[in-house]
């Protein structure tokens, strides 16, 4: 299984507090496209839904990309490790399920960084909104249609 350099790591040290802001990341498998299509990107998607439905997390914007996604979110309840087994989880059963594969989906671990008070919240959203177009999937953030944010 490959993983980021250090991934196993990423966990030491976390500290999850409701209300807090954290920008999260996590990476397909062996960076494995597979949300390069709506239909699945769609999957992560309602996986973020679902997750604002049961109150753990309030998403503030969000980019599904091929093979990763960045979730801007306020923490609420959960931790945020259950938040992202739970998310993970999800999208790997759906998606599974959907391909008619089995495996994981996901690397392990994810990314997390708490956001500052100082920090400006929506250019901290555009700066995840505009992923697709710094990795030239589009042109326009318009024509690329996995992403949102609270502020549009």
């Amino acid at each position: 299984m490959t993983t980021l350099p250090h991934s196993n790591q990423l966990r030491f040290g976390r500290y999850s507090q409701s209300g807090q802001i954290y920008l999260l990341t996590a990476i397909t498998r062996d960076r494995e496209p597979a949300f390069g299509r709506f239909e699945t990107g769609r999957l992560v998607v309602d996986a973020f839904r679902k997750a604002q439905q049961e109150q753990f997390a309030h998403s503030l914007a969000w980019v599904v990309m091929p093979d990763h996604f960045h979730w801007l979110i306020e923490l609420q309840g959960i931790g945020l490790s259950k938040l992202m087994a739970r998310t993970k989880s999800r999208t790997t059963v759906t998606f599974n399920r959907l391909m008619q594969r089995q495996g994981s989906l996901w690397q392990e671990g994810f990314h997390d960084r708490a956001i500052r008070k100082e920090e400006d919240l929506q250019a901290v959203a555009r700066y995840i909104v505009a992923n697709p177009l710094r990795a030239g999937l589009v042109e326009k953030i318009g024509d690329y249609s996995l992403w949102d944010a609270v502020w549009v």
